[in-house]
């Protein structure tokens, strides 16, 4: 079935930086869709790039959660608005497909880790500010639960740090701004909850390395923010591993990522970091790219990052992914929403 025949398609191939060599198997999907590559490449492409917008309700549940650090949402319905005005002020943004790294969910269906490097002009209002006409490039990680050819759930982390300094905006200014904001109840209810189930469900046990790729990444992630064992990242990192981060962060190296490590964990007093999904994909020349949702909170206690103390609950969700060569992660990309956490620690003030 091809829900655009007598319309215009503008994803007819994928075309993705590292494609994977394993995808799992697609069941009860359009027969155009060849994988689940495939299929998130093709549906994100049509969507944004082609403004079939429509298509959100062919390819998302009417019931849809999606959560991001600036609100959760329920339904198709929502998504469809929401993408309707990024458009409306960012009518060029494109979406380049950079990884897609798959795996399965053990109550049915697919889970899929989509990096994606975003460029965009802005030419219209938006939630950050006035019109500036200044162009933008950022990365987006968008991890969705995939069943019968519709997306079921989805998490959205995004750099909006980098974005509203790439458009002029002072991102400090607009972390004041988005904090004048109450947050709604949906959002509440799922922060409170997502802080007592990490709360709860981490513990500060050192993990065993093995070379599953999988559980290499897993381990690394438990010893250097659970168990504070920092040094491991000369087991984890090669000698010449790159880190792409969030706000212009990007490091060469175990010394220069353990610098962040240190000024993260020294920020964040209690800071319990919860792997919540893990998955991989297998690349040509015998690499893996390991996909890793995960989810934090702490306190805010020290000045390393985010300003003086405030003692305010933190709490944020990111993403990660990990391409693992000959036992060690040589490259990285980490995302999450700065200007959220910034945003939640100047409102902490309000009260």
């Amino acid at each position: 079935m091809n829900r655009l025949k007598g319309h215009f398609d503008k994803a007819p191939s994928p075309t993705i930086e590292r494609p994977a060599t394993n995808d799992p198997p697609i069941v009860n999907f359009d027969d155009e869709f060849i994988s689940i590559t495939d299929y998130i490449y093709r549906t994100t492409a049509r969507i944004w790039e082609g403004k079939q917008v429509g298509l959100i309700y062919d390819y998302y549940a009417d019931h849809c959660p999606v959560y991001t650090m600036t609100g959760v949402s329920m339904s198709a319905e929502d998504v469809v608005q929401s993408t309707l005005a990024t458009l409306a002020s960012f009518p060029d943004r494109t979406l380049e497909a950079i990884n897609v790294v798959s795996g399965k969910e053990p109550s049915g269906g697919l889970h899929t880790s989509h990096l994606i490097r975003s460029h965009m002009t802005n030419l219209a209002d938006s939630v950050f500010g006035t019109v500036t006409g200044k162009d933008a490039t950022i990365l987006v990680i968008a991890h969705c639960i995939v069943k019968d050819n519709k997306v079921i759930k989805e998490w959205l982390v995004r750099d909006n740090y980098s974005l509203v300094a790439q458009l002029g905006y002072d991102p400090l200014h607009v972390a004041h701004t988005w904090a004048q904001i109450d947050r709604s109840e949906s959002f509440i209810e799922w922060r409170n909850s997502e802080i007592k189930r990490i709360t709860q469900s981490v513990n500060g046990q050192r993990a065993s390395y093995n070379d599953d790729p999988e559980i290499f990444v897993r381990s690394a992630l438990q010893n250097i923010w659970n168990a504070r064992m920092i040094g491991d990242v000369n087991l984890f990192y090669s000698n010449d591993a790159i880190y792409h981060g969030v706000a212009g962060r990007n490091f060469a190296g175990p010394n220069e990522i353990a610098g962040f490590y240190m000024k993260l964990l020294g920020t964040i007093s209690e800071l319990r970091f919860s792997v919540d999904y893990v998955c991989s994909s297998n690349l040509d020349g015998g690499a893996s790219l390991v996909a890793v949702r995960w989810s934090l909170c702490g306190i805010h206690s020290g000045p390393a990052l985010y300003g003086q103390p405030t003692n305010s609950q933190i709490f944020l969700i990111g993403e990660s992914q990990f391409c693992v060569l000959n036992g060690k992660v040589v490259e990285e990309w980490t995302i999450f929403d700065e200007l959220s956490v910034l945003a939640d620690i100047f409102r902490s003030k309000r009260k």
